[in-house]
């Protein structure tokens, strides 16, 4: 189509089998970006690729997790043998193992410091020396490019959460990545942005009133919330309910679009009028 908004731009987005991730990939592709997509798992990355090329758009999978050794680089290398080009990052893989303070172990709070912040830390330092490349070369042609990068926080990480002191730390870490680096890239045209999310509806937040968990990084960490709190959050929305991953998915692509090329170093919080 030829009013796609990211036509020919290469965008890379971690976590993108399910969920917000899942919805980003997508809402990136319609709008014309080639998409290299990470997830834990190869099925739901492989389904992601597919719905993509269904859409006309193309896309390639990268499968692991992106705290282990040398993922950042596989990634970002994967992706420039497959498009060529690191014009948007998403750094959106995460999860939540919670725990009051005086029970949370010191594995609990790495973890979540890991995949949170290390890992988009590591994704950005590996796509560092392309972009620089890319810009310099651009700025010879008397060009100016932008490109973009959206790091994923949310409002725990603003305003703290009971039992989130492991993940709150994380997404309060990410948002002085942020600043910092839309500061250092500001010369390579390089927006960099976060996206605090609220109450978004996911597997990590759906209601359910039986225990459920997942395994990740080797470590079981329970999934959902009790329907009475799923409830309860929801009405402190202002809008009423809780979002979407579509819904949060657009906020994100705010900060992907052109309409975005002045702005850089902000929190853009995605809660239907919750903030903190």
């Amino acid at each position: 189509m030829d009013n796609q908004r990211l036509k020919g731009k290469t965008a890379y987005v971690t976590g993108a089998g399910r969920g917000i991730g899942r919805a980003v990939a997508l809402k990136l592709a319609r709008e014309g970006a080639h998409v290299v997509l990470n997830d834990l798992d190869a099925a739901p990355a492989a389904e992601v690729v597919e719905a993509i090329n269904a859409l006309g758009g193309r896309a390639h999978a990268v499968v692991g997790s992106v705290t282990e050794a040398g993922f950042a680089e596989r990634f970002i290398q994967s992706g420039m043998e497959s498009f060529g080009g690191v014009d948007i990052i998403v750094n959106n893989a995460g999860y939540t193992w919670d725990s009051f303070v005086g029970k949370m172990t010191d594995a609990q709070f790495d973890a979540m410091l890991n995949v949170h912040v290390k890992a988009p830390f590591q994704v950005l330092r590996a796509a560092a020396p392309h972009i620089r490349n890319f810009a310099e070369t651009e700025a010879t042609q008397g060009q100016e490019v932008f490109r973009k990068v959206v790091n994923i926080s949310s409002i725990a990480g603003l305003g703290g959460n009971v039992g989130q002191a492991n993940y709150a730390s994380g997404k309060a870490a990410v948002v002085g990545l942020t600043k910092t680096l839309a500061k250092e890239w500001g010369r390579y045209k390089v927006n960099v942005n976060c996206a605090a999310f609220g109450f978004i509806e996911t597997r990590l937040t759906e209601a359910r009133d039986t225990k459920a968990s997942v395994v990740v990084d080797g470590n079981t960490v329970g999934v959902g919330i009790p329907k009475a709190a799923a409830d309860a959050f929801g009405a402190q929305v202002p809008l009423g309910r809780g979002g979407t991953p579509e819904e949060a998915a657009d906020g994100v692509y705010l900060l992907c679009a052109p309409e975005s090329n002045y702005v850089s170093g902000q929190v853009l919080v995605i809660g239907g009028g919750l903030t903190i």
